[in-house]
């Protein structure tokens, strides 16, 4: 393929990328404006915000990628001019939300399973169920946003989805503040790491009412007809179709986030400072890993409507493109981040011993961020033609048997024939990267494959499937 070609692939996709990179880079802020806030608030805090992290993302992040599903059907039907089908699709969104909100609250209601998988200590427990039982508020919210997110998305309309988390990080900064350090001026008592869950109930509430609020006075959404008949009763065929589609979405993606906030969880018997140090160095990847997350997205979403148009043989190019793009950027910053790595890390907290803690974990910085990015193109590309449950195979194999499990393996030196220098947190990173590196191979291997089942090179049109 040409080089005209790819820039010309490039313009197309940047511009709906980089809405979605601010806005993620705005949500990401949450929790390092929570990691920062807390850790200089207490560590016996941070270790419980640790924990209750990696308990509420494994959580929301799971039923996420379910009613993410709603993003490559409304694209595909979007793509193909059927406007009021997509916006259809959109109510049904809104009640596999609802229904998925009443589960996860009994999960962050009882969180004794992450608990005794972190073995935490009772100061440490007590808080964390104090934690996770106020986000049980947020969930709702969480996942409704999600909808507007995930259509708004597929129609390319990121911008509206950006604002709205920029201004609900303007607002998380200083409830996140008050509330966890206290405001004696006011009258508000210091709540320690619950605060941070109070202001993320408070923001994503706020969220939610501006996307509702917009959608009705943005003249862009009228062809959707959104709002014409109130909220349109529970379809079963539709709810079924995105169920068959969410659930190995969701899955993949709770099975990606498990191969890493298990690791804190693990961690977390190693003592605070171990804890303490992956946390950090976890938010910082998670930032890192941002920018390809955009460049899949906006992939995905160019790809579905492609699709959708009967445009085959564009949809196989920009799918290759966007891989292309997000691999070299991912290789750029991986390798920026690891040169400047001690000071970086020195943003995040005074103290040295969690400074020490960290710098081994990254290591291999560079490696880990660019496998990570082309495993999550990938996986976003081949979500666009509604192929969910091979991926999930290979995270399966790739993140829970190689990183996680081979992480455990390492971290406690399972044979008794471990270096010390893989012993411990390390062990449990160097792991993670080999199981990227497998993913994103896996899924490459896949893409090919389903590309050159699906459209030749030079195709126009060929059945969707």
């Amino acid at each position: 393929m040409s080089d005209r070609s790819w820039l010309a692939s490039v313009r197309r996709i940047v511009p709906l990328a980089w809405p979605v990179y601010i806005g993620q880079l705005a949500v990401l802020a949450f929790n390092t404006v929570d990691t920062v806030v807390v850790g200089r608030h207490s560590p016996l805090d941070l270790a419980a915000f640790a924990v209750g992290t990696a308990a509420y993302i494994t959580i929301i992040i799971g039923f996420m990628g379910v009613v993410l599903a709603l993003s490559p059907v409304v694209g595909q039907l979007h793509g193909a001019g059927r406007h009021e089908a997509a916006g259809d699709q959109f109510h049904q969104g809104l009640w596999l939300a609802l229904g998925l909100s009443a589960l996860g609250a009994l999960f962050l209601w009882w969180p004794e399973p992450f608990l005794w998988m972190a073995k935490a200590g009772p100061e440490v427990a007590e808080r964390t169920r104090s934690y996770l039982r106020a986000l049980t508020l947020a969930l709702p919210a969480a996942l409704v946003f999600t909808v507007f997110r995930a259509f708004t998305t597929a129609v390319s309309r990121p911008k509206p989805v950006m604002l709205l988390q920029l201004g609900g990080l303007s607002l998380k900064v200083p409830l996140t503040i008050a509330l966890v350090n206290g405001w004696p001026a006011l009258g508000l008592p210091s709540l320690g790491v619950a605060g941070c869950a109070w202001a993320t109930v408070i923001v994503l509430w706020a969220q939610t009412a501006g996307a509702w609020a917009w959608l009705r006075r943005d003249s862009f959404y009228t062809r959707f007809l959104l709002f014409e008949q109130g909220l349109r009763r529970p379809h079963a065929p539709a709810l079924w179709e995105l169920l068959r589609l969410g659930v190995p979405m969701g899955a993949g993606f709770l099975i990606e986030v498990t191969g890493f906030s298990f690791m804190a969880l693990f961690i977390a018997r190693l003592g605070t400072t171990p804890v303490a140090g992956h946390q950090i160095a976890m938010n910082l990847i998670s930032l890192m890993f941002m920018l390809p997350m955009s460049v899949g997205n906006a992939t995905s979403t160019l790809v579905a409507q492609r699709i959708g148009a009967q445009a085959l043989g564009d949809a196989r190019r920009l799918g290759w493109h966007g891989l292309w793009l997000g691999a070299g950027l991912a290789a750029l910053v991986g390798c920026a981040v690891y040169l400047a790595r001690t000071p970086v890390l020195q943003l995040y907290t005074r103290d040295a011993a969690v400074v020490a803690a960290t710098l081994p974990l990254l290591a291999w910085l560079a490696v880990f961020h660019v496998a990570d990015a082309v495993q999550t193109v990938v996986a976003f590309t081949l979500r666009a033609w509604r192929i969910a449950t091979a991926p999930m195979v290979v995270y399966a194999f790739s993140l829970w048997g190689v990183g996680l499990g081979g992480g455990y393996l390492l971290a406690f030196n399972v044979t008794g024939a471990v270096p010390s220098s893989l012993q411990g947190a390390p062990g449990f990173w160097t792991a993670a990267t080999l199981g990227l590196l497998a993913a994103g191979t896996g899924l490459t291997a896949l893409q090919g494959w389903v590309l050159r089942r699906r459209v030749s090179p030079g195709t126009s049109a060929s059945p969707a499937v």
